[in-house]
């Protein structure tokens, strides 16, 4: 499966870009929720993940008044 092979997006997870969307769903982080519960260090240590997607999934969680786990 190449990197055009996944989604732009995933579940309710904002347009983080293919990589960072690749990178969550091979540890099978598919919502907002799962992503809640993660510390932010440990998403930025995922291949794929950077801050840009940091930054769009912090401006998410804090729409819903929510940030990264502890």
């Amino acid at each position: 499966m190449s990197t055009r092979d996944t989604p732009a997006q995933n579940g309710d997870l904002p347009e983080i870009g293919r990589p960072a969307n690749r990178a969550l769903l091979a540890i099978g982080v598919t919502t907002l929720d799962q992503v809640a519960a993660m510390p932010e260090a440990e998403l930025l240590a995922l291949h794929g993940v950077g801050p840009r997607a940091i930054r769009l999934l912090r401006k998410a969680l804090e729409q819903q008044g929510r940030g990264f786990g502890a």
